[in-house]
C-alpha cells in the first residue's frame, strides 16, 4: 500500500479530512523531469496562449468557490467567510497576471555599430519549486504560481503537509484550464524524506518559498553553493502604533481585526501594540471589549468569528509563548488560553489574546503566529517609531494619527516593506509590490509588475544587417 500523509481537521483532531501520497526521493525526481519536458512546451506557447490558461482557471476558481472555501475550512480552521475571501483572491491573482501577456516583455536598445540593432528580451528561468505554507494554501501558490506561468516558466509546488488538498484543488482548475501536462507538478510527501531532492536535483533552477525565517535561513545556505536564485518571503512582528490624537474608535477596531483575524495566523498580521501613553487606559478597555466579543468555534459554522489554529502542535506553541510571558511578568488583559467551552475541547482553539509588556520581553521580540497582541506605552512620537522598529523583522507597520505630519514622518521612517497610516497592518492587494526587510525576506518583491521579475531573466542581443 502506498503510504500517505493524513489530514487532520483543526476543529476536532480526531477527524481524518483528507489523505494525500507520501511521495518517495524517486517519485520527485521523475516530477522535475516531467516539470523540465512541460517547460519546453509551455516556454513555446506565446504569451496570450498562456494568458488564455490563467483567465480559464480564473473563471474556473470562481465556478467552484464554495468547494474550494470548504476544502480550506477543513484543513486550515479558518472561517468560512475567511476562506470564501482567500479563494476570491486567488482568481484575482490569475487574472491580473494574465493581463501582463499584452505588456511590453523587452525593449529595443540603440546600437552605435553600423547596420545593428540590439534589444533586451525578457525570458523565463526555467523549473520554479515553489514552497507553500498552511495559513494562506491556496492564495499564496497563487502568488507564487500566476507570474511564474505567464513567464513562461514550469512549477512544482510543495504544499505544507497541513493543507495539501487545497493545492490540489487548485492543480486542477489549472488543469481544466489548458495547462500543460509536465508544467505543474504537486508534491506531497514527509520533508525529511523528499527535501534533498527537492533542494539538490539538477533541473531545479529557482525557489520560492513563503514561511518562517528559521526555515527561509536554512534554504539560504542550503542553495547557496548553486546557481539557483531564491525568493524568501519569511516571519514578521508587525507593529501598529497608536497616538493620542488618533481617532481610537477607528484604532481599536482595525488592530482587533488585524490582530485575531484567520486566528493571528498571519505574517502581516498585527502582533505588537504601541500606545503613546494619554491613550493607553481607554484603548485596552476598547481592545479587551472586542477580543471579548470574538465567538470561538468550527470555521463551517456561521456563528463562529474566529476559528481554530491549523495544528495541535502549533496551538501548544502559541500557549507556550503566553505561558513564557506570564512568567516573565507580563500582564494577561485578555485570553490568556484555551477556551474552557466543552464543545471545543477537540479542537486548537486559542482564545483572542491581549498581554501588556515591556520591550525587553520575550513577546516582544518573538514571532508567535496566533491570536496575541503584545502591548507597551509609549512618550511621544519619537519613542513610538523607534519601538516599532525595534525588532529583527521589518514586513509591516501601521501607524494611528490625525496628523498628516506624524503620517508623512512615519511613512518615511518605519523599517518595513509595508507601511499604512490609520488602515491595518494586513490586507495589501494583487497588485501591490508585497515583500518585508531585514529577516522578513529576501530582495525580491511578490505581487505587482515588480512580482515578475524573480520568475524572468534578461538576454540582450544584437545583430548586424547583412544589406
Amino acid at each position: 500500500m502506498t503510504p500517505t500523509v493524513q489530514v487532520r481537521d483543526p476543529a476536532d483532531q480526531r477527524s481524518v479530512v483528507g489523505e494525500v501520497p507520501a511521495m518517495t526521493a524517486a517519485e520527485v525526481a521523475a516530477a522535475y523531469e516531467r516539470a523540465r519536458a512541460g517547460f519546453r512546451t509551455w516556454r513555446a506557447a506565446g504569451p496570450l496562449d498562456r494568458a488564455a490558461v490563467l483567465s480559464r482557471c480564473a473563471i474556473l476558481v470562481r465556478e467552484n468557490a464554495d468547494d474550494g472555501a470548504v476544502t480550506l475550512v477543513r484543513e486550515n480552521g479558518k472561517t468560512l467567510a475567511e476562506a470564501r475571501t482567500e479563494v476570491a483572491k486567488t482568481a484575482d491573482f490569475f487574472d491580473y497576471y494574465a493581463s501582463f501577456a499584452r505588456q511590453p516583455w523587452g525593449e529595443i536598445l540603440a546600437d552605435a555599430r553600423p547596420g545593428s540593432q540590439a534589444s533586451a528580451r525578457v525570458e523565463p528561468v526555467g523549473v520554479v519549486l515553489a514552497i507553500t505554507p498552511w495559513n494562506d494554501p491556496l492564495l499564496t501558490p497563487a502568488r507564487k504560481l500566476a507570474p511564474a506561468l505567464i513567464a513562461g516558466n514550469a512549477a512544482l509546488l510543495k504544499p505544507a503537509s497541513q493543507t495539501p488538498g487545497i493545492a490540489q484543488w487548485l492543480a486542477q482548475r489549472l488543469a481544466a484550464a489548458g495547462l500543460p501536462a509536465g508544467v505543474l507538478g504537486v508534491v506531497t510527501g514527509y520533508n525529511r524524506e523528499i527535501s534533498p531532492v527537492l533542494l539538490g536535483h539538477e533541473e531545479l533552477d529557482a525557489v520560492t518559498f513563503t514561511g518562517s525565517t528559521e526555515v527561509g535561513t536554512m534554504l539560504r545556505g542550503a542553495l547557496a553553493t548553486r546557481n539557483v536564485r531564491l525568493q524568501a518571503e519569511m516571519g514578521g512582528k508587525n507593529a501598529s502604533v497608536v497616538l493620542a490624537d488618533a481617532d481610537l474608535e477607528l484604532a481599536a477596531d482595525t488592530v482587533a481585526a488585524a490582530t485575531f483575524a484567520q486566528a493571528g495566523q498571519r505574517c502581516t498580521a498585527t502582533s505588537r501594540l504601541i500606545v503613546e501613553s494619554p491613550a493607553a487606559p481607554a484603548l485596552l478597555d476598547m481592545l479587551r471589549q472586542r477580543a471579548g466579543g470574538y465567538v470561538l468555534g468550527p470555521g463551517l459554522d456561521p456563528a463562529t468569528t474566529m476559528g481554530p489554529l491549523a495544528m495541535a502542535a502549533h496551538r501548544d506553541e502559541v500557549l507556550a509563548h503566553i505561558d513564557r510571558a506570564r512568567a516573565e511578568g507580563a500582564g494577561i488583559v485578555a485570553g490568556g488560553g484555551k477556551p474552557a467551552a466543552e464543545a471545543l475541547k477537540y479542537g486548537c482553539y486559542v482564545e483572542p489574546t491581549i498581554v501588556t509588556v515591556g520591550p525587553g520581553l520575550s513577546l516582544w521580540r518573538d514571532e508567535v503566529f496566533g491570536p496575541v497582541l503584545a502591548v507597551t506605552p509609549a512618550d511621544g512620537f519619537d519613542e513610538a517609531v523607534g519601538l516599532a522598529n525595534d525588532s529583527g523583522y521589518g514586513l509591516s507597520a501601521a501607524l494611528f494619527t490625525t496628523s498628516l505630519r506624524a503620517a508623512c514622518e512615519f511613512t518615511d521612517r518605519a523599517e518595513a516593506g509595508q507601511v499604512s497610516v490609520n488602515l491595518p497592518t494586513s490586507g495589501w492587494d494583487v497588485h501591490h509590490p508585497f515583500g518585508g526587510f531585514r529577516d522578513s525576506g529576501s530582495p525580491f518583491k511578490e505581487q505587482g509588475s515588480p512580482g515578475l521579475r524573480f520568475y524572468t531573466r534578461i538576454k540582450t542581443t544584437a545583430v548586424r544587417f547583412a544589406w
